[in-house]
């Protein structure tokens, strides 16, 4: 009788037989921290919506990047929040911006870290949409001249890679072919290259103060209800010149990220995004979930989909029960 079935429970014994056989693993190198750098300020700024994330005031860089290091995180991406906004987004190609200035530092006071440069103009807007509008319509290929600048604007600065949001068509070739004529021909491009249309995006506009003041972004963002279209988008991406790809969110849309790593062997980001961190943080806060069990199950779930990367905000919390 004892032949009939596999033992698979053989392996699963004691937590060191566990750990022996495990597939999947978690490092402090895997996570992406994403910084919101506040333009202005002189103290951080809770963002509510995001318990234990803050617009961090420029002049608080230093004690940040302190606790970034110490906790052994290799990377961050940035975001900026500007004192002030017009309709084409000047501060975000701004040599002074507070992204370009915020990279400058970082690059000067721990160049160790890997800093990515988020890119996009929504934060920049006065309209919160992430190219130019004219007449209620995002116009596509405008924007991509003023995402261009953008681009270039943060690797002089010295950003180790360029990450573009915005989803405009062809935003990779614009941003390559201006990158390789101002001399960064070796500057990477972390494209979000499967962006959704999502409901899991509300509590980073409040951090990014990029919500839309008029109409949404779902004529640039893709449909939810699409998984073929995502294969086009990486298809057109990795054409132009993509180094790395971006899934965006991550939670709802592991097919998406299952599929992307079938497909190529380019290294792939899932950006484990505000909605996903905040529920867990609101479940938690109520003693409904037990965080750190469900954070590693979370962030386990998206390498174990293919992920090589992960952009997220529990990414603090996750390499302090890492050290534990």
């Amino acid at each position: 009788m004892a032949n009939e079935f596999k033992r698979h429970r053989r392996l699963r014994q004691s937590a060191s037989l566990r750990s022996m056989v495990r597939e999947t693993h978690l490092h402090p190198e895997d996570f992406i921290f994403p910084l919101f750098v506040v333009e202005g300020a002189t103290e951080n700024n809770d963002v509510g919506s995001m318990p234990g994330v803050y617009q961090v005031a420029y002049n608080n860089l230093k004690k940040e990047l302190d606790e970034i290091i110490e906790l052994g995180l290799t990377s961050v991406i940035i975001f900026g929040v500007p004192e002030v906004k017009d309709p084409y987004g000047k501060e975000a190609y701004n040599d002074d911006g507070i992204v370009q200035k915020s990279i400058r530092f970082i690059k000067d006071y721990a160049p160790q870290l890997t800093v990515v440069a988020d890119t996009c103009l929504c934060q920049y807007t006065d309209h919160g949409h992430c190219g130019v509008v004219n007449g209620g319509v995002i116009e596509n290929d405008t924007s991509l001249e003023l995402l261009a600048k953008t681009a270039v604007t943060q690797a002089e600065a010295g950003a180790d890679i360029i990450a573009p949001s915005n989803m405009m068509d062809g935003f990779v070739t614009y941003i390559r072919k201006a990158l390789d004529e101002s001399g960064f021909p070796q500057t990477p491009i972390m494209s979000y290259a499967v962006k959704y249309s999502s409901a899991f995006y509300g509590p980073f506009r409040d951090a990014a103060h990029s919500t839309p003041q008029f109409g949404d972004r779902d004529t640039y963002q893709m449909d939810p209800a699409n998984r073929l279209e995502a294969k086009r988008e990486v298809k057109s991406d990795l054409e132009e010149g993509a180094d790395f790809l971006i899934i965006k969110p991550a939670l709802s849309y592991m097919d998406i990220l299952r599929d992307t790593r079938e497909e190529t062997d380019v290294p792939l980001v899932a950006y484990n995004v505000s909605g996903e961190y905040s529920m867990i943080k609101a479940a938690a806060s109520q003693g409904w979930v037990d965080e750190k069990a469900i954070v590693t199950e979370k962030l386990l779930s998206m390498k174990r989909a293919g992920a090589d990367l992960i952009v997220t905000y529990h990414a603090k919390d996750m390499a302090r029960w890492l050290k534990e």
